[in-house]
């Protein structure tokens, strides 16, 4: 699989090394064990990771060179910290680092400083009004949405002025080469940060697959084509069709 070259912070990003699960578990041990050397293994060989969820915070005044240094802070405490006794993934542990790291560090450089209570009335007014409209399919009032939520009309129409561009729970924050963070990824004791981080994670698998096997869970789920089709299009049996994909989809869940 080809990479298009792109440097950030002086790295040529197409040229990054995708560790397999048991050189992650190689390095982490060795790397406890004290070997510095292991240890600067298994950050270059996850710095990939760093960059596909940089990706999803990159917005209009963000520069991806300081994004993806901040990243790479979450990369090596995950590094660090990570307890090899555990039977779980290094990805599984680290991409909630990072994307935390990442969180505080444009949290602390808003250019609009709004109290943390603050923002969290206001996206939950905001996510009440969605509820709102959802249900009488109208726009709701500044005073339905306080009712709902229990509060003074006062408090959560302020709330709402304080934040910048307070449309709704789907209205972009970040935003990059199609790939966009909305509010409610940002919203706690929701689903969507547990869905996002599986799906970075499952792209990471992905991108372990050879290159074949790669091609077939395209044409197979992208393309929506039987194994038959994929079979005549690659020059190979049906059945070898049906061992690849069953082996590649195996190794993606493990």
């Amino acid at each position: 699989m080809q990479y298009q070259k792109v440097e950030i912070s002086s790295v040529n990003t197409s040229e990054l090394k995708v560790l397999t699960e048991q050189e992650n578990e190689a390095y982490l041990k060795a790397a406890a064990a004290g070997d510095k050397k292991a240890r600067e293994q298994l950050i270059n060989g996850n710095l990939r990771l760093v960059l596909s969820i940089v990706q999803r915070f990159r917005g209009r005044d963000e520069n991806a060179d300081d994004l993806f240094q901040v990243g790479c802070i979450g990369l090596i405490k995950a590094c660090d910290r990570f307890d090899t006794s555990l039977d779980l993934k290094f990805s599984t542990y680290a991409v909630p680092m990072i994307i935390g790291e990442l969180r505080r560090y444009l949290r602390d450089n808003t250019a609009i400083r709004v109290s943390r209570s603050v923002r969290d009335t206001a996206f939950h007014a905001m996510q009440t009004k969605e509820e709102l409209q959802r249900e009488s399919d109208a726009e709701p009032t500044p005073a339905m949405i306080a009712e709902r939520m229990g509060l003074p009309e006062r408090q959560v129409v302020a709330a709402l002025e304080a934040i910048v561009d307070p449309i709704s729970l789907y209205e972009p924050v970040y935003a990059e080469n199609g790939d966009a963070l909305y509010v409610v990824d940002q919203l706690g004791g929701s689903d969507s940060e547990t869905d996002w981080i599986q799906e970075i994670t499952l792209k990471e698998e992905i991108r372990k697959l050879d290159r074949r096997e790669k091609l077939i869970l395209h044409k197979r789920f992208m393309d929506g084509k039987t194994q038959m089709e994929v079979a005549r299009e690659i020059g190979i049996s049906q059945a070898q069709v049906s061992r690849l994909e069953k082996e590649a989809l195996k190794k993606i869940k493990e």
